[in-house]
């Protein structure tokens, strides 16, 4: 049976998401790309744009299951507490679509699809380009990003809702 995963890389300005389908372990990128909002603009209207622009996706592609990506520690905390707003928002748009969603920290992906936990982004991204066969590296990086963790969300087993 195929499994439709979605994979979101959270950040304010870009957020990146990927969705890839499995099928009989074969891999295919169904969409991939960048959700922005523009520095300067009210962060209660960014966050906004951010939820409605992930239900869109959400709803066009019909996915099984989620994943997204944990906080990287950041030393300004300014910046850590509004990625995490954006992350708690994209967590509400999945959470609303009653998808399952799993948790990675950026190591768990990059050694998902990298077998090296300490990857650069530009490894990450000839990886992905690699597994899912695509024409391209995947861009921007947080794109590839959101591919990756789609790929890592297949390693994890999932009990049917």
């Amino acid at each position: 049976m195929a499994k439709i995963i979605l994979g979101i890389d959270p950040g304010i300005a870009d957020t990146g998401y990927g969705i890839i389908k499995e099928d009989g372990g074969r891999l295919t990128c169904l969409t991939y790309g960048s959700i922005k909002t523009l520095c300067g603009q009210d962060l209660s209207l960014r966050l906004k744009i951010l939820y409605e622009e992930l239900d869109r996706i959400i709803k066009k592609y019909n996915p099984d299951r989620a994943a997204i990506e944990e906080l990287f520690f950041n030393k300004n905390v300014k910046t850590a507490l509004i990625v995490g707003q954006a992350r708690g928002v994209s967590m509400l748009a999945l959470i609303n679509n009653n998808l399952l969603i799993s948790e990675f920290t950026p190591s768990q992906v990059k050694q998902a699809v990298s077998a090296y936990g300490q990857a650069s982004k530009a490894q990450v991204q000839k990886m992905v380009k690699l597994i899912l066969r695509l024409e391209e590296l995947p861009q921007p990086d947080d794109a590839a990003d959101a591919l990756a963790v789609s790929i890592c969300a297949l390693n994890e087993k999932y009990e049917e809702k």
